[in-house]
C-alpha cells in the first residue's frame, strides 16, 4: 500500500528550492484523504524536542493532554521549556473539510501554552519520567542533566534579563557537554545520558533525599521575585566507556534498568549491562556507514532494536544475532529518506510498526511485517513503508507517538533554513484504512457500495 499513500513525491534536500513547495502543495491537497485528524501549529521559535505528557481529561469527542516543547531563541528573549495543553480530536470525529482548513502561518486553537519555564540554555532534548510524567529531564549545551517538576515550577514570563528558573535537581557526571543522548527508565526512576566525553552515564533520582520522583512539588523552585539558590546535585551511579566518539543517543531496555544501549558518531551500536561492569557487553563496530543519530528498543518485542544514521537509512537489529566479537548483521535496511535520519521510534501499540524522521522533511511510518508484500518498482525502494507524512517544509527534528491514542503523532520541524526562522508543530493521525487489515477494509467498502446502491435517488 505504500506507493498509494505517500502524500508527496520523494525530493532531495532539507526543504530548499522549488521542489519543497511542489511537494508541500501536493501533500496539502491530499490531507483530507490521508488523515483522520490533523492540526498545524506555527512556532515563533524552533523546538528541538516534543513529548506527550499525562492525559488530563476525556470528553465525548476529544481528549485533553499535556505536551512538552521548547523554544530555541536567538538570544533576544530567554530559551524556554514550554508546557502546553493540547486537545486531541478522537478517531472518526473530524470532518474532511475541517481537516483541510488550516493556516500554516497561524497557531492552532488545539494547542494552548499552559506554563513557561525559563531554561538555562537551549533545550536540546526532553524526556518524561514514566513513573511520574510531571517530572521531565532536559539536555542543554552543558555536561549536566536538568530535572524539572513541571507542576511545582512557577509560570515565568520570558523577557530579556529574566532570572533563569531553578532546576529541581541537577545530575552531574559528564566531563564534557552532553547535548542529545537522554532516556528515562520505564521500571524505576533511572536516567541515562551520553555526551561528547564518549561516555554513557547512569543516575538514580532516588539518590536525592527528597525522593522527587514519588513526591512531586516538595522542593522549592525559584520564582521571578525569588533570589536564586543552588539546585541539589546528585552524582552518577555508573559511567560506561566504550565509544570512540560522541554518544548521540541512549535507550533503556524496556523491562530493565540495568540493560541499555547507545549509538554514536563512531558508527557503533553498543549494548550494556550495569550488573557486569562498565565495559560493553556487545559492541557492533560498524552498525551503519556513517554517524548514528538515534536508537530505539522495541517495547513489545525486546529482541528488536532500531538505529538511524547520517547514511540516510534505518537498520533493524535482532540482539540475539549480535555477538561479543562485534559482528551483527541487520535484519533489514529501510531506505526511503534522502537525508540524515534524526529520530526513530517504535509504536507503543504495534510491535512491527515504527516511525522515522529526517533532515529531508519527511516522517515515514513503517511496518516491518509488510516487507516483501508489495510488488512493483516503487516498492523496492521502500520495503515496509506504510505512510509518508510530508507536511513539514524542513528537517523533522523530533516526533513522539501518543501512548493514550497510539496512532496519533506529534512532530516538530526546525524551519530556519527554509523560512528564515521559527518551526512547525503538527499533530496528526493517518486515516485508519491505511493500517487496518485488508479484509476489514474490503468489508467496509462492500458495505459502502451496498448503502449507495440502496439509497433512493432524488
Amino acid at each position: 500500500m505504500s506507493e498509494k499513500v505517500t502524500g508527496g513525491g520523494v525530493n532531495g534536500g532539507g526543504g530548499r528550492g522549488r521542489s519543497i513547495d511542489e511537494r508541500y502543495a501536493q501533500w496539502k491537497y491530499l490531507v483530507p484523504i490521508l488523515y483522520d485528524w490533523f492540526a498545524n501549529h506555527n512556532l515563533l521559535w524552533p523546538s528541538l524536542s516534543c513529548r506527550w505528557g499525562p492525559q488530563l481529561e476525556q470528553a465525548t469527542y476529544k481528549n485533553r493532554q499535556r505536551l512538552y516543547l521548547s523554544e530555541q531563541t536567538d538570544g533576544s528573549v530567554p530559551n524556554t521549556l514550554v508546557i502546553a495543553n493540547c486537545e486531541i480530536v478522537k478517531p472518526r470525529v473530524a470532518a474532511a473539510e475541517h481537516i483541510s482548513q488550516f493556516n500554516e502561518e497561524a497557531r492552532s486553537p488545539y494547542v494552548k501554552k499552559f506554563k513557561t519555564i525559563i531554561h538555562p540554555g537551549e533545550v536540546n532534548r526532553i524526556r518524561e519520567l514514566p513513573q511520574n510524567n510531571n517530572i521531565v529531564a532536559t539536555h542543554t549545551d552543558s555536561p549536566d542533566v536538568l530535572i524539572w517538576d513541571v507542576e511545582s515550577q512557577p509560570n515565568r514570563h520570558a523577557v530579556l534579563g529574566a532570572t533563569e528558573s531553578r532546576p529541581d535537581l541537577i545530575l552531574s557526571g559528564h566531563q564534557e557537554n552532553a547535548e542529545f543522548a537522554l532516556d528515562m527508565c520505564r521500571s524505576e526512576p533511572l536516567v541515562l545520558s551520553g555526551g561528547k566525553d564518549k561516555s554513557v552515564v547512569l543516575w538514580s533520582i532516588h539518590d536525592h533525599i527528597s525522593t522527587l520522583a514519588t513526591q512531586p512539588g516538595i522542593t522549592k523552585s525559584v520564582g521571578s521575585d525569588d533570589k536564586p539558590t543552588e539546585s541539589p546535585v546528585i552524582q552518577a551511579r555508573g559511567v560506561f566507556h566504550g565509544h570512540e566518539d560522541t554518544v548521540e543517543d541512549v535507550q533503556f531496555c524496556p523491562s530493565s534498568g540495568q540493560e541499555f544501549c547507545s549509538v554514536g558518531d563512531d558508527s557503533c551500536l553498543i549494548l550494556w549491562d550495569a550488573r557486569t561492569g562498565s565495559s560493553p557487553v556487545v559492541k557492533v563496530e560498524k552498525a551503519h556507514n556513517a554517524d548514528l543519530h538515534c536508537v530505539d528498543w522495541n517495547p513489545i518485542d525486546e529482541n528488536l532494536i532500531l538505529t538511524g544514521s547520517a547514511d540516510n537509512t534505518i537498520r533493524l537489529f535482532d540482539r540475539r544475532n549480535l555477538t561479543t566479537s562485534g559482528i551483527g548483521s541487520p535484519i533489514h535496511i529501510f531506505e526511503n529518506h534522502t537525508a540524515a535520519v534524526l529520530c526513530v521510534q517504535w509504536s507503543p501499540d504495534k510491535s512491527s510498526v515504527f516511525g522515522s524522521s529526517a533532515e529531508d522533511g519527511i516522517l515515514n511510518v513503517w511496518d516491518h511485517n509488510k516487507i516483501g508484500e508489495s510488488s512493483g518498482p516503487a516498492s523496492k525502494a521502500a520495503q515496509g513503508l506504510l505512510f509518508r507524512h510530508s507536511g513539514h517544509r524542513d528537517k523533522v527534528v523530533d516526533f513522539h507517538w501518543n501512548a493514550h491514542d497510539p496512532w496519533t503523532i506529534v512532530s516538530v520541524s526546525n524551519d530556519d533554513e527554509s523560512t528564515g526562522g521559527g518551526g512547525t508543530l503538527q499533530i496528526w493521525r493517518m486515516i485508519d484504512l491505511i493500517y487496518r487489515p485488508e479484509q476489514e477494509v474490503l468489508t467496509e467498502l462492500d458495505k459502502f457500495r451496498s448503502h449507495i446502491l440502496t439509497c433512493p435517488s432524488e
